[in-house]
């Protein structure tokens, strides 16, 4: 498995992430022949949330670790995320604490690896997320903390409060909706891709040792599906065809070397249930794109070099 350092922690980690949201419609014993082919193939950072089926995906997931005693759990990087609430976001200190106290019920654990704040909160109050990470890591029920769909000026004012390191960002991401890459290219330009949506966040979590974690990768913009086979994007798919046929893989498993080949280091979470699909992902490490075939995607996607 490829692997990249996570954040500023130092630590060599799996370039693939498995993705959980999708995996409460499976059963305890077809969690835990999953988890095995997850491991199997060195996949061993499992991604939650507890919005996640009401917490039902963290809810098999502990009882197939728990059934099962060679799945060890010192052999899992387990991370999950908060702060999302029926009809509002909430990252005050007493949900961050509750929300944590109910995931590790469910995965039947006593600590997290990660936590991640799920989305950005309007009313949130820093300090407040300050002291709920600050107790969290001090009675050792998490390790270690991050953010997801956030700014840089919104991390740069959690870091303001926040002891510990930020180390991570989701951010989705992928050929189709990648603005992050565009409007940096698209410097002094009036197009679509020039708009900087996202303040810059791609060079500010390089700056500030911070990886980026895509989630969709294989969406299209505003949830209209995925690309791979889409007849919105024959000139991508066409591409992702010519070389899925060069180097003997699937147009997934191009799809997400493209990816891995960014030198910021990011690492894709997954977001399958298909066993087939988890391995076309995972053996995107094996393929190293050219400088070339990596633009030739990217405007097949109906990006712009100025």
């Amino acid at each position: 498995m490829k692997e990249i350092v996570l954040g500023s922690t130092g630590k060599n980690m799996p370039a693939i992430v498995v993705g959980c949201m999708r995996l409460a419609e499976k059963n305890c014993a077809e969690m835990q022949k999953f988890i095995h082919k997850c491991l199997e193939q060195g996949a061993f950072y499992f991604d939650h949330a507890d919005i996640y089926s009401d917490g039902q995906s963290e809810t098999i997931f502990g009882e197939a670790m728990a059934q099962d005693p060679s799945i060890k759990r010192e052999d899992l990087f387990l991370q999950s995320k908060c702060g999302i609430r029926q009809g509002f976001y909430d990252l005050s200190k007493e949900y961050i604490i509750s929300s944590v106290d109910g995931i590790l019920k469910r995965l039947q654990t006593e600590y997290l690896d990660v936590l991640l704040l799920h989305r950005p909160d309007a009313l949130v109050e820093p300090e407040e997320v300050a002291a709920a990470f600050e107790e969290l890591h001090q009675k050792g029920k998490v390790r270690y903390f991050g953010v997801s769909n956030h700014k840089p000026m919104q991390i740069e004012l959690l870091k303001k409060y926040v002891k510990q390191p930020l180390i991570i960002n989701q951010l989705q991401f992928s050929i189709p909706v990648s603005n992050m890459v565009a409007n940096g290219m698209e410097v002094n330009m009036t197009s679509d891709g020039a708009a900087d949506r996202d303040g810059s966040v791609l060079d500010y979590s390089r700056l500030q040792d911070m990886t980026i974690q895509a989630w969709s990768p294989f969406q299209m913009p505003n949830w209209q599906g995925c690309f791979i086979g889409s007849e919105k994007y024959p000139e991508l798919n066409k591409e992702l065809q010519t070389l899925a046929q060069k180097y003997q893989v699937s147009t997934t498993t191009i799809a997400a070397a493209w990816i891995l080949r960014h030198p910021a280091g990011i690492q894709i979470i997954t977001g399958t249930a298909s066993e087939e699909r988890l391995t076309e992902i995972i053996a995107a490490e094996k393929v190293s794109l050219s400088r070339e075939e990596w633009y030739r995607l990217y405007l097949s996607a109906g990006h712009l070099l100025p």
